[in-house]
C-alpha cells in the first residue's frame, strides 16, 4: 500500500527511531511501512495520521 510516511517524517526532521518511539512500535516497523512491505493496523494508521495532523486516507493509498 502506497503511503507518505517517509515524506511526512522527513518534513518533521524525525528519524525512523524517533517516530517509532512516538508510536510505540519498533524502528523496523516504521521502515517496513515506509518500504511498503507492511500495511499498519488500523490503530497504528490512525495514530500516524493524528501525529502528522492528516487523515488516514491522505496518508495511505491502496491504488497503484
Amino acid at each position: 500500500m502506497r503511503n507518505s510516511v517517509r515524506e511526512l517524517r522527513g518534513e518533521r526532521g524525525l528519524s525512523q527511531g524517533q517516530l517509532a518511539s512516538e508510536m510505540g512500535v519498533s524502528r523496523q516497523t516504521i521502515n517496513s511501512i515506509e518500504q511498503e512491505r507492511y500495511t499498519p493496523s488500523l490503530p497504528l494508521a490512525l495514530a500516524l495520521a493524528r501525529f502528522f495532523e492528516t487523515t488516514v486516507e491522505a496518508m495511505f493509498d491502496a491504488h497503484d
